[in-house]
């Protein structure tokens, strides 16, 4: 992305490079093709690029086939007027735009998802059905629903992950995107909070960019990343901003799996994450002027 920009690129360039380069990459296992694979064993994809000048989104959800989910995201935005496209109707959007479509499936998501099945389907996202969803697999049949606990994780921290980015380039252009192959062993048709603008992440290049990574289902009720930017808006710093909107989350969901970045157009950057077990610290990379390397940052949990 850094290159991108030295080059003369914009910051819409950046993060889809960026984050394309983290698809092909197949980063963690958890963004691109190849990766944590739904109940059917296949891989999809969600993706947001958000332009902070015009306040323009594209995004996609559940992404079949296409390997190039940030770039059918920022086609969505430049190509329709519209913000989100999902599933298969996303998927022939794509190829109509140009995109090759292909197998995302690979040995390692095969062998992930032949041991779930080896292991009746643990873990999966089921709740209030039959047979028993804690040691059965489906078809599955709705039950009486069991009263759920708020501080309950929902989602592995060593499962699922998610590329975010913000790129603030020299004219003060605020871009944000994310790219994800969502929670590892998902119901077929969850799109979680990576592609959902405000949630996964946003800009605005009047204030700055926010994006947010770990359990989306509960990340998206609260818009964390819009959250943020509203309060750099307001002259908070980015680290504060960032420890509010986790901390707001937290709130109801004690146990909840999460991180953000920030960065506001001043320059200043921060990150937060909530402390569970196994999850303390959280890891980011800064590029800019004044480093001649990029950085990795660490900051401790709240």
């Amino acid at each position: 992305a850094w290159r991108v920009l030295q080059a003369g690129g914009s910051a819409l360039d950046a993060v889809e490079q960026g984050c394309g380069q983290c698809e092909k990459d197949q980063c963690d296992g958890s963004v691109g093709y190849g990766g944590n694979p739904d109940e059917t064993g296949e891989t999809t994809l969600d993706a947001m690029i958000m332009n902070g000048d015009t306040m323009e989104v594209g995004a996609v959800g559940d992404l079949r086939r296409i390997k190039d989910a940030i770039s059918v995201a920022r086609a969505v935005m430049e190509h329709s007027k519209h913000t989100f496209l999902v599933g298969e109707s996303a998927s022939v959007f794509a190829e109509n735009m140009g995109f090759t479509a292909e197998d995302l499936t690979t040995n390692t998501s095969l062998n992930i998802y032949k041991k779930w099945l080896n292991a009746n389907c643990q873990p999966n996202y089921r709740q209030s059905v039959s047979p028993d969803p804690s040691n059965a697999c489906g078809p599955y049949k709705p039950s009486a629903r069991l009263q759920q606990t708020a501080g309950d994780q929902h989602i592995n921290i060593h499962t699922h992950d998610t590329i975010g980015m913000i790129v603030i380039n020299q004219k003060g252009h605020v871009t944000a995107g994310t790219s994800t192959n969502g929670a590892r062993h998902k119901i077929p048709g969850r799109v979680g909070d990576s592609p959902v603008a405000g949630a996964g992440a946003y800009a605005d290049s009047t204030a700055g960019g926010a994006a947010a990574t770990g359990d989306g289902d509960v990340m998206m009720r609260f818009l964390p990343s819009y959250h943020a930017v509203e309060l750099m808006r307001a002259g908070t710093d980015p680290t504060t901003a960032c420890k509010k909107a986790i901390t707001r989350i937290r709130k109801y969901f004690p146990q909840f799996f999460g991180a953000m970045i920030c960065a506001n157009i001043t320059g200043g950057y921060g990150a937060a994450c909530n402390k569970v077990p196994g999850f303390s610290q959280f890891n980011f990379m800064v590029y800019n002027a004044q480093l001649k390397s990029p950085l990795q940052a660490m900051v401790d949990c709240i």
